[in-house]
């Protein structure tokens, strides 16, 4: 059913693209030419032909004709017929030329249209928008693709104003062929539009590396008016923002941003234990690398464990798979919408020192804050995720 219905899509969008160049008034006029010519050559030839007794048999003979195929099963006999006949001919000519001359610049405009990044997105849904560039991009794109399998990358649209070259190169994988890119700047309200990113189902805003010029400020600054541009256009979409520089934090938190990415504030941190030699950094990369056999994992489990202690998921998931857990990530998902939730919450106590106290805590909520360790009897709070890490058997 998806692979008949990505079919019906195409198909639809194909006819769409072609309607706008101008290919209905084609196919009107077409149909017009068909009409005239087997109502023509049936007048004409049903009482001397017997090869156009019906107008089935003219409808046959004036498409075949028209489309210059020329079977020769039927001919006209009459000179009637027969002018008729050669003016079908011409007009079919002319118009396959026409269709052919439209199939081809509609496509011609498309590839166009796609190299420079002014495809038009409104169909597309649940997509992950990328806005930003940098020289590292392909191998993150592929990352995203190795942690997020069921990710296509047809559904994965880049913003930047890079070098449609560069997105060319991108595109010369042909595991990211499929890739969608739209041209211009992700801090302008009216590019994010473009990206359909009302319909997006999760944004990353990665540092962009396009002018070497630009200062650590700069690219922060324009991090954090996308972050703020997108939260105005919508709620719904889960946002993840990097940043250089950690004074900005805040900013982003204020923003609802659900994932906030301190990069430089990582490394230093690595560089500071490396001086320790406490080898924390291989410890770090060797549990969270893309490709590791045991890498950290973030993962679901089911609502009867709402409520139940960490002991209680820590031993489902020993059953479920040979997991360790390490911890909790709590207030999972969309920060505003959790916000939402916990606000409509609060207010339900009719205790107005309760209810402050209730306000105070939603305000302390925080996005995707993990719980390392935090118990046996810990309770298990809702929209959590369990923070495991697979247990390799070894051999003996």
């Amino acid at each position: 059913m998806k692979l008949i219905r990505r079919i019906i899509d195409g198909i639809s969008d194909f006819l769409f693209g072609l309607k706008r160049t101008g290919f209905g008034n084609i196919i009107i006029t077409f149909l017009l030419i068909i009409t005239i010519s087997t109502v023509g050559i049936y007048l004409i030839e049903r009482k001397e032909n017997a090869s156009f007794k019906t107008t089935f048999d003219t409808l046959w003979y004036t498409i075949v004709t028209l489309s210059t195929v020329g079977y020769g099963d039927k001919t006209p006999i009459t000179v009637g017929g027969r002018l008729l006949g050669i003016l079908i001919i011409l007009f079919g000519v002319a118009i396959m030329g026409a269709v052919t001359g439209k199939i081809a610049s509609y496509l011609v405009e498309r590839q166009l249209k796609e190299g420079r990044g002014m495809i038009d997105l409104s169909k597309l849904k649940n997509h992950l928008v990328i806005c930003g560039w940098r020289p590292q991009l392909p191998q993150i794109i592929n990352d995203i693709l190795t942690v997020k399998p069921e990710l296509k990358p047809s559904h994965i649209v880049l913003v930047n104003f890079a070098d449609p070259q560069k997105i060319e190169d991108i595109r010369a994988d042909r595991k990211l062929s499929k890739i969608k890119f739209i041209y211009g700047d992700y801090s302008d309200e009216a590019v994010l539009r473009r990206a359909n990113i009302m319909e997006a189902k999760t944004v990353i805003i990665i540092a962009d590396h396009t002018n070497p010029a630009a200062t650590i400020h700069e690219i922060d600054s324009r991090t954090v008016m996308t972050v703020m541009i997108i939260e105005n256009l919508t709620k719904e979409i889960y946002t993840s923002a990097e940043l250089l520089d950690p004074k900005f934090e805040r900013y982003l938190k204020l923003s609802y941003c659900d994932e906030i990415i301190l990069s430089r504030a990582y490394s230093r941190i690595f560089l500071a234990n490396a001086a320790a030699a406490s080898g924390i950094s291989q410890v770090v990369h060797k549990i969270v690398e893309v490709d590791s056999p045991t890498p950290l994992k973030v993962m679901p489990f089911p609502d009867r464990f709402i409520g139940k202690t960490f002991k209680d998921v820590a031993d489902f998931f020993k059953t479920k798979g040979n997991y360790i857990l390490i911890g909790l990530l709590e207030n999972t998902g969309n920060i505003y919408m959790r916000k939402r939730e916990a606000l409509k919450e609060a207010q339900k106590t009719p205790d107005i020192s309760k209810l402050v106290d209730n306000l105070q805590n939603v305000k302390r909520i925080k996005p995707n804050d993990p719980i390392i360790n935090p118990g046996n009897e810990y309770h298990v709070k809702k929209h959590s995720k369990a923070i495991v890490i697979f247990a390799k058997t070894i051999k003996e």
